[in-house]
C-alpha cells in the first residue's frame, strides 16, 4: 500500500516538475523577446519553430515542448513579472547606496509622446556600483523643467532615495535641463539651499559637448558643396546605380558615397572621408553628366576640404574614446585632457606647415598646388575649437585627478579636510604598490575607511558620475526600435519594463517568479 501510494504521488510530482519547467522556459523567452526588442507576438513564431525542430530531431518531446505557452498574452505578462522583479531587486540595492547619481534624458518616441529617461548610478558602503534604469517617465503635456522635477522627484521617492546622497546629475544642456531659475538644474539646486544641503555636481554630457564642437567647424563653403555632390548623384536611382558601376569599373576601394547626417555624431567625419577619397572619381562622374562644381577644381577649397577631413576625423577618434556603459568620469576626462594639448601642437604646426598629423592634408600637398595652404583660417578654427567647449569640466578637474591617482595629486590643490588624509596615503608604501590605475574602483574598496573617511567618500562620489547621457542615448535607440511605427500601439508600462529588460545587468529571479505562480501547461 506505501508502495502504491508513492507511486501516485511520484505521477502527480512528475507531472508538476514539468509544468514547471513549462513556465520556466515561457520566462525565458519572455526575457529574450524583451532583451531584443521583439513583439510579444513572436512568442507564437518562437513556438513554432521549437515545434518544428522537435518534430524532426525529438520527436518524442514535442509533447514537451507543446506544453510550453508562448502566446502573446503570456508573453505580456511574464515581461510585466520579469520587469516588477528586476525593479524589485534595484529598490532593495538602492537602500544599500551610500552615494548615487543621475543621468536625465527626453526624447520622443513614435507616437510623440516625450519619454523621460531617469538612470541611476549608485555605490554602497563595499564599493558595489550599480548602474541601472531607474524609471521611464511618459511626459503627456508639456515638457518644462518643473514637469521634469516633478518626475525625477517622484522617481527618488519610490527608490526611497535620499537627496543628501544625490553626489551629481549628468543632462544634455538643454534649457529645460539646466536652466538656471525654470531648468531642472536650477529647481534642484533651489530645493538644496532651502533644505540646507551641498548641490550636486552638474555635468553636461561630455559627448554632447564634443557634438557641440562638431558645430564650430561648420566650414558652410565645404560642406555645402559636399552636400550638393552626394544629393546629386543620390537622389535619383539610375544615377546612383551607374556611380556604383562607375567605382566598379575603376576598382575603387569604396563602393558608394554616405549620405550626411547632421544628428549622428560620426555622421561628418566619415562622410567627408569618404568623399575627399572619392573625389578625382566624384568629379570625372559629374562632369560626364553635365554637373560642372567649379570647387572641386578649386585649389583653396580642396585644402579646406583636406583640413576639415582630418580634423573632424579627430573629433570623431575622441568621440569613440568617451563611448561606452560604466565608465567612470576619470576615463572621459584623459582623452579630453589629451584632444587639447594635440589642438595646441596643431596650432604650432600649422602654423609651420608641418602636417605629421594631417594626413588628408599632407596628401594634398605632396601633390604640390599652386595655391599656398590656409594658414591664418585653419589656426582660427584650431582656436576656435580650444576655447568652444569642456571649459567647466576643468573647473573640477583638481578633484577628478585625485580620485584618479590619489599618489600623483598636489596636496595643495585638494581641500583641506583631505590634506592630512592624502599626505598619509601618499606615503604609505603598501598601498601605493597595490595602486593599479585600472582598477580604481578595486583600490577604494580595499582602503581602510577608518583610516581615510573623507578620501573614501570622495571617491564614492566621483565613482558615481555619469561623464555622459551615452547610456540614455543608447536606450532612445532601442525604444525606437522597440516601439516603432508598426508597434505603435505599444503601451507607456509595456515600453517600460521592456526597455528595463533590455538595459539591466541583474538577473530576473526566475526561480522565484516559478514559485508564485501555479503551473499550468499550454492549452
Amino acid at each position: 500500500m506505501k508502495g502504491g501510494l508513492a507511486a501516485q504521488q511520484n505521477v502527480f510530482l512528475r507531472q508538476t516538475q514539468i509544468n514547471q519547467a513549462a513556465v520556466r522556459a515561457s520566462y525565458k523567452v519572455a526575457h529574450l523577446l524583451a532583451t531584443h526588442g521583439k513583439p510579444f507576438t513572436d512568442g507564437d513564431f518562437v513556438k513554432e519553430c521549437m515545434l518544428a525542430v522537435a518534430e524532426e530531431v525529438c520527436p518524442d518531446n514535442k509533447d514537451a515542448l507543446n506544453a510550453v505557452s508562448l502566446s502573446a498574452n503570456t508573453m505580456t505578462r511574464r515581461t510585466e513579472d520579469l520587469g516588477d522583479n528586476v525593479y524589485d531587486q534595484l529598490h532593495e540595492k538602492a537602500s544599500e547606496f551610500d552615494f548615487f547619481a543621475l543621468a536625465i534624458d527626453e526624447s520622443n518616441d513614435v507616437q510623440d509622446t516625450a519619454q523621460l529617461l531617469i538612470f541611476i548610478r549608485g555605490v554602497s558602503a563595499s564599493f558595489e556600483v550599480s548602474e541601472e534604469l531607474a524609471s521611464l517617465k511618459s511626459l503627456k503635456g508639456t515638457t518644462t523643467g518643473e514637469d521634469i522635477y516633478v518626475q525625477v522627484s517622484r522617481t527618488m521617492d519610490d527608490l526611497n532615495l535620499h537627496w543628501s546622497k544625490l553626489a551629481s546629475i549628468t543632462t544634455d544642456g538643454a534649457p529645460s535641463m539646466v536652466g538656471t531659475t525654470r531648468g531642472l538644474v536650477g529647481r534642484l539646486n533651489s530645493v538644496f539651499k532651502e533644505r540646507g544641503l551641498t548641490p550636486p555636481l552638474q555635468v553636461h554630457c561630455l559627448i554632447h559637448q564634443q557634438a557641440l564642437c562638431c558645430k564650430v567647424l561648420r566650414w558652410a563653403s565645404v560642406m555645402k558643396v559636399v552636400v550638393h555632390c552626394v544629393n546629386y548623384i543620390r537622389k535619383n536611382a539610375l544615377k546612383h546605380r551607374q556611380f556604383q558601376a562607375f567605382l566598379s569599373e575603376l576598382e575603387s576601394a569604396y563602393g558608394d558615397v554616405l549620405y550626411y547626417t547632421e544628428i549622428r555624431w560620426l555622421s561628418r567625419g566619415r562622410v567627408l572621408r569618404r568623399f575627399y577619397d572619392l573625389l578625382p572619381e566624384i568629379n570625372t562622374f559629374l562632369q560626364s553628366k553635365g554637373e560642372m562644381v567649379q570647387e572641386l577644381t578649386d585649389q583653396e577649397w580642396k585644402w579646406h576640404l583636406a583640413f576639415l577631413t582630418d580634423v573632424t576625423e579627430m573629433l570623431n577618434h575622441l568621440n569613440v574614446q568617451l563611448q561606452g556603459k560604466g565608465k567612470l568620469i576619470s576615463d572621459m576626462y584623459s582623452p579630453i585632457k589629451a584632444f587639447e594639448v594635440k589642438l595646441v601642437l596643431l596650432v604650432q604646426q600649422v602654423q609651420k606647415l608641418d602636417f605629421t598629423h594631417l594626413p588628408a592634408t599632407q596628401s594634398f600637398c605632396a601633390e604640390k598646388p599652386a595655391f599656398p595652404f590656409p594658414v591664418e583660417k585653419c589656426k582660427d578654427a584650431l582656436e576656435m575649437l580650444l576655447r568652444a567647449r569642456f571649459c567647466e569640466l576643468h573647473v573640477n578637474g583638481k578633484g577628478i585627478r585625485l580620485f584618479q591617482n590619489p599618489f600623483t595629486a598636489d596636496i595643495n590643490d585638494v581641500l583641506p579636510s583631505l590634506q592630512f588624509e592624502l599626505a598619509e596615503l601618499q606615503n604609505c608604501d603598501i598601498l601605493k604598490d597595490a595602486f593599479k590605475p585600472d582598477r580604481l574602483i578595486e583600490f577604494y574598496g580595499a582602503l581602510p575607511e577608518e583610516n581615510y573617511p573623507n578620501i573614501t567618500q570622495h571617491a564614492m562620489k566621483m565613482s558615481t558620475v555619469f561623464g555622459s547621457t551615452y547610456i540614455c542615448e543608447q536606450t532612445f535607440s532601442r525604444m525606437k526600435q522597440t516601439k516603432n511605427p508598426t508597434r505603435s500601439r505599444l503601451t507607456d508600462e509595456h515600453l517600460h519594463q521592456t526597455l528595463r529588460l533590455a538595459t539591466t545587468r541583474l538577473q530576473p529571479d526566475i526561480e522565484l517568479l516559478t514559485s508564485q505562480k501555479q503551473a499550468h501547461s499550454s492549452h
